[in-house]
């Protein structure tokens, strides 16, 4: 017997509000269609001219003790199987990658919308998805 496609929802987490909509309504989503979660927290060193910063480790460490912070408060006892991913690089493209190395079929991530007429236009991060994903971009707004 052929099992059908699995569908799988690449969601984008950094902690913030939006991103936590985001991923409640991809838990709500994956429920309905009997999928699964790949959430993607990215983090990045920045540059900083002669400062001394902590290694990679501590931030890929401190970026995933994050990540399961989110995952914990928004998704509590949830049975939707949610799979974590630590990225090292821009969070755009560390989407975009996860979502074609997890075949996607869906990526959702929040939106920095500001309210009024610059509430119309989407964060740098979700117009990049928006405009170089393989598979189709939800954009969640905050509220």
């Amino acid at each position: 017997m052929n099992q059908p496609p699995q569908y799988t929802i690449v969601v984008g987490v950094d902690g913030s509000e939006t991103s936590k909509a985001a991923l409640r309504w991809a838990l709500w989503h994956a429920g309905l269609v009997n999928g699964s979660i790949v959430a993607v927290q990215a983090w990045d060193v920045p540059y900083l001219y002669n400062w001394e910063l902590p290694g990679p480790e501590d931030f890929a460490h401190k970026t995933g003790q994050a990540l399961e912070q989110t995952i914990r408060e928004v998704a509590g006892e949830s049975t939707v199987p949610i799979t974590k991913e630590v990225a090292h690089g821009h969070a755009a493209q560390a989407l975009l990658d996860a979502a074609e190395e997890n075949n996607a079929s869906l990526l959702v991530v929040g939106s920095r919308g500001r309210g009024g007429f610059t509430g119309a236009l989407l964060g740098s991060v979700s117009h990049h998805c928006v405009t170089h994903a393989h598979c189709p971009v939800l954009v969640v707004p905050g509220s």
